[in-house]
């Protein structure tokens, strides 16, 4: 009997070794273009496509860097999830970004679902995605799902997926000049770490609900120069529910968001969701046409540390400036731009039509969100904010990546 059980053993151990070397060994040794499915890690090398075939795990202690221009292919009949148990660096430039998407005859679904996310567990150290562009992703979880056998974001079956989980509160994430875009759901999902968003976009996500960025408790981050435009539900949603240590503390500055809110069904979504005792600084921020200002849980409220300031708000309509007016609910903080009529404070982009519908979601590449002489934006920005990781930067494979400091101006965009 022992004697049979250890030739099982050795069988299983075999063919789990051989499934794993196969999966890292499909690569052209020249290009580098592979199919993949499977254990992950080394380098997928510059320039190359990855044809993703089935699920990815990057095992525990082992990390998977991506080169700049790498396409990762996803297949939409097996709606491949990337699981990160290592670490993953995701290093593009602006000229040549690496792109999670699916085939561009597959691209018919404007929100997604056509494969999981790239979901991080919490033995996950390191994760980075710079240059980095995430599209068509969120798909529904089943039974089968590698996330919900390995217990991964909610670990359960019927679960729309971010785009982008993260969960280890000592580990560190930094998401920076990359685009969120074609999305079911949420487009990030953050059960802590120390977490730097920066210089990001995020655009035509939620079919009827979701966040651009969600943080919970563990996290302490700094929130900056992002665009967001008409989310589903908030822009951001920050939170200390977990019960996780350290208590979530969100520095929110210079960001620039259109048009979120108004495509949930419910009154609930807005601008900025405030819950569950989370300790936030909010500063500098243009709110154009989002539905409410920022919005506080009035059964948990925020840390009485928490700090406003600096924001405008422009609205379009009279119902749109009416939500922007303080009470329990709506926040107002120091020096606030806030119009108490329509038209009020326009904040004069370069290039974007104020009249846009406000549930509109397509989002217009030639749109420019940078801010003309005149604005009421500029030069009323507080630049005295000392963000997380301002000065002891986030170091990742190497490389130290800092918060941006806070502008003068107002929004994520000055002038050209």
């Amino acid at each position: 009997m022992k004697a049979k059980q250890l030739f099982i053993c050795l069988t299983l151990t075999a063919a789990l070794f051989a499934g794993c070397k196969k999966a890292n060994s499909d690569a052209d040794p020249d290009t580098g273009n592979g199919t993949i499915s499977g254990a992950a890690s080394g380098v997928w090398k510059k320039g190359s496509t990855q044809l993703i075939k089935g699920d990815i795990i990057i095992p525990e202690g082992q990390s998977l860097t991506i080169e700049e221009g790498v396409t990762v292919l996803m297949d939409t009949l097996s709606k491949p999830e990337i699981i990160v148990r290592g670490n993953l660096y995701a290093q593009g430039t602006a000229e040549f970004p690496i792109r999670f998407t699916v085939a561009e005859g597959a691209r018919t679904k404007e929100f997604g679902r056509l494969w999981g996310g790239i979901l991080a567990a919490p033995s996950c150290q390191e994760l980075l995605l710079d240059h980095t562009i995430i599209e068509y992703a969120g798909a529904t979880t089943s039974d089968a799902s590698t996330s919900v056998k390995q217990n991964l974001y909610k670990g359960v079956a019927g679960e729309n997926l971010p785009a982008l989980w993260f969960a280890n509160v000592n580990g560190k994430l930094v998401v920076t000049n990359s685009i969120f875009r074609n999305l079911q759901e949420d487009c990030t999902y953050i059960d802590g770490g120390k977490i730097i968003f920066s210089n990001n976009k995020f655009y035509t996500t939620g079919v009827s609900g979701g966040e651009a960025i969600n943080l919970k408790s563990g996290c302490v981050a700094d929130v900056a120069y992002n665009l967001i435009y008409s989310a589903n539900t908030n822009a951001l949603k920050l939170s200390n529910s977990g019960d996780r240590t350290p208590q979530a503390y969100v520095m929110v500055y210079n960001n620039t968001m259109v048009n979120t809110g108004w495509r949930r069904p419910t009154a609930k979504g807005g601008s900025i969701w405030v819950e569950a005792t989370v300790r936030v600084e909010v500063f500098n921020n243009l709110f154009a046409n989002t539905r409410f200002g920022i919005k506080r849980d009035t059964k948990k409220v925020e840390d009485k540390r928490s700090l406003f300031g600096n924001n405008l708000y422009y609205g379009n309509s009279q119902a749109t400036a009416d939500q922007f007016q303080p009470s329990a609910e709506i926040i107002a903080g120091v020096n606030d731009i806030i119009g108490k009529t329509a038209g009020l404070n326009d904040p004069k982009f370069v290039n974007y039509p104020l009249t846009t519908p406000v549930n509109n979601a397509t989002f217009i590449p030639a749109w420019d969100f940078h801010l003309q002489a005149g604005s009421p934006a500029l030069g009323k920005g507080k630049t005295d904010i000392k963000p997380h990781y301002a000065v002891n930067g986030l170091v990742m494979n190497g490389i130290s990546y800092t918060s941006p400091a806070a502008a003068s101006y107002i929004g994520a965009f000055g002038t050209n």
